[in-house]
């Protein structure tokens, strides 16, 4: 069983650009959406992603937060671009660019399309009190905020936000 211990983060400026050592495109869709996860009718998501010339299927935990349980499994592209015709709600699609911050890896996802204008920074660690390093750039943490997962972007993509939703990380 895979565990993913990881925080995520709005930025506070573009200083993270310079840092880029790689970007990746991404588009993923979700076969179930947050409704179905939220009521306990299914306890994990399901998600399909095409990454620049691989594809995935994903499975991760329902529970918000730091630590969830994830298993990712490796899949034909083709049957990934047919699987993204089964999601429901919308295509999240985004370039994820690898930053590397002292002994961490950040992970930066500048989203497109319905999700265009929000950026958002994740870390993975080993444990959920691993200290790390903190880069000037890096902003508010919203790991416990559900409107900054990817499944809840797919249903109420960042463009449908308000203009307070869009100010205010600290509220949910």
């Amino acid at each position: 069983m895979g565990i993913e211990i990881e925080r995520k983060f709005l930025l506070a400026n573009d200083g993270w650009r310079a840092a880029v050592h790689r970007a990746i495109p991404m588009a993923q869709g979700y076969l179930n959406d947050l409704a179905v996860v939220e009521s306990g009718a299914q306890k994990a998501s399901v998600r399909v992603r095409i990454e620049g010339q691989s594809a995935t299927l994903n499975f991760k935990s329902r529970q918000a937060g730091p630590t969830r349980q994830e298993f990712e499994y490796p899949i034909p592209v083709a049957d990934a671009r047919a699987l993204l015709e089964l999601c429901v709600g919308g295509l999240v699609e985004k370039t994820r660019h690898l930053v590397q911050v002292g002994a961490h890896l950040w992970e930066i996802d500048e989203f497109t399309g319905d999700n265009a204008g929000l950026v958002v920074a994740e870390i993975e660690l080993g444990h959920a009190d691993e200290a790390f390093e903190r880069p000037p750039w890096l902003g508010r943490q919203v790991t416990d905020r559900l409107r900054y997962y990817n499944l809840a972007l797919a249903g109420r993509p960042y463009s449908q936000w308000s203009e307070d939703e869009r100010n205010a990380a600290d509220v949910e």
